[in-house]
């Protein structure tokens, strides 16, 4: 058969089926992928036939006939019933608009064959008019291919010889016990089959990520009580160094900063009733005296130095103490806001994962 006698009008892809001869009820795949299924038609003959090629064999090589009827079973499956052959043939497609193509222009075809049978009969000249697409005819044209280009290498085999009365029964009975709509069932369970492997790798991913996100979760918790220790350890520290070190010295020890500051200035008081008592006119003045009262009037300013010094190094430790404690508690505030977010996060991951759990079959 010369490809100028026989030309592929129509091309797509789909994974191919066949029933099981031994018990007629379960479906057969030709393979793992989905393979080129075409339409010929031959010129000569006047004939158009389905061939699907799986490497070197023909899977599919069904000569449409007016008596042929093509099932949808369901969005994505279909067959038909090829008495020449003995056998029902099943396509599941990637998609319910490239079914949708291949069932038109199986009745595109079937109504061709129909009237290429009358014309025979009648005595006329041999045409296909019930396609009614020059390009598709016997000229050579491009294939026409529902999946794009690229598919335009395609094979072809001889034609099954025509089985007996007794084999159409047979396989007519099988389809009216309703052996087909069980056979659907497993078709649709390879259908299934990648829908559920997809699940299954996005249900491990899931996993994966929920163990990420509890590994992370117990960093932060860690992270989290060991800012809440060291605001404690800051707190500690800011409350033991309100008592000053100074007041280790004198009787005076365990004073607070306001008795401090009181202590100020009542020494800057008799330090300036002193200096009024030395610079006002005194009778009969005594050297001993005044040198004494200047001595007592320079060791209680030296003394208010001290003080007022070490009142400003308290100070001082205590604003940054209160600025550590702070910094600490913005820390810790942070931290329980990032936790919560966390929690938040891993929360919905669960609630996912629950629905991914419920969605999987």
């Amino acid at each position: 058969m010369s490809t100028a006698r026989e030309q592929p009008i129509f091309s797509t892809r789909a994974h191919v089926f066949q029933i099981d001869p031994a018990t007629k009820r379960n479906w057969i795949p030709a393979g793992k992928h989905a393979l080129t299924v075409s339409y010929f038609y031959d010129a000569t003959r006047n004939v158009y036939r389905i061939i699907s090629i799986g490497g070197a064999k023909a899977i599919i090589n069904s000569t449409v006939t007016p008596n042929m009827t093509f099932t949808k079973t369901s969005q994505k499956f279909g067959q038909w019933a090829d008495s020449r052959a003995n056998t029902v043939y099943g396509l599941g497609f990637a998609s319910e608009q490239h079914l949708t193509q291949f069932a038109e222009k199986f009745q595109e075809v079937k109504e061709a064959a129909r009237l290429a049978r009358e014309k025979s009969q009648d005595g006329g000249e041999l045409t296909s008019p019930a396609l009614g697409l020059a390009s598709h005819q016997v000229p050579p044209s491009p294939l026409v291919s529902a999946n794009g280009p690229g598919e335009e290498k395609l094979f072809r085999s001889q034609s099954a010889d025509a089985p007996g009365p007794t084999e159409r029964e047979r396989l007519k009975k099988m389809l009216s016990e309703g052996s087909v709509g069980e056979v659907q069932w497993e078709a649709e369970f390879f259908a299934l089959q990648d829908s559920n492997n997809k699940l299954a790798g996005a249900l491990r991913e899931a996993n994966a990520a929920a163990a990420q996100w509890r590994q992370q979760l117990e960093a932060q918790r860690a992270e989290a009580e060991r800012l809440r220790q060291r605001v404690a350890e800051l707190e500690a520290q800011a409350a033991s160094e309100v008592t000053p070190a100074s007041e280790k010295e004198g009787p005076g020890q365990g004073q607070s900063l306001e008795q401090l500051e009181a202590l100020v200035q009542t020494k800057d008081q008799e330090i300036q009733t002193l200096k009024s008592q030395t610079g006002g006119p005194r009778e009969a003045p005594e050297a001993a005296e005044r040198e004494e009262t200047q001595q007592k009037v320079q060791d209680l300013e030296t003394r208010n130095a001290e003080l007022e010094h070490q009142l400003r190094a308290m100070e001082r430790s205590l604003e940054e103490a209160r600025a550590e404690r702070e910094r600490a508690r913005a820390e810790v505030g942070r931290a329980a806001q990032l936790l919560d977010v966390r929690l938040f996060e891993l929360s919905e991951l669960r609630e996912g994962l629950a629905r991914l759990a419920e969605a999987a079959p």
